[in-house]
């Protein structure tokens, strides 16, 4: 996968929202011109080929106001599908929140 392919398809009428990424991002506050924006300025971390019904992958970006944001998406067919949002929990990830902390 690509952060340039996504880039070039970074505009609200190019966004599929999931139902799960719709419910999610309501219940924490997060906007698609975040998602957008993080997009813009992130990078892919880590890459799940394997998902169904098309490979996805985790970006790293800031959102809007400048906090680190985290979405899972895929592209298809020049639509970026939007599977999930969340800002990284510290308790989780790593401070460059790029990094999983390792389970105790």
């Amino acid at each position: 996968m690509d952060i340039e392919a996504f880039r070039a398809v970074n505009r609200p009428e190019d966004y599929i929202v999931t139902r799960h990424g719709l419910k999610r991002m309501r219940e924490r506050r997060i906007r698609l011109d975040d998602v957008m924006s993080a997009i813009q300025n992130g990078e892919i971390i880590e890459e799940y080929p394997e998902d169904f019904p098309f490979p996805s992958c985790l970006i790293l970006g800031k959102s809007v106001s400048g906090n680190a944001l985290h979405a899972v998406v895929s592209l298809e067919a020049g639509n970026v599908y939007l599977i999930t949002a969340y800002v990284p929990d510290p308790d989780e990830w790593e401070s460059d929140w790029k990094t999983r902390k390792e389970a105790l």
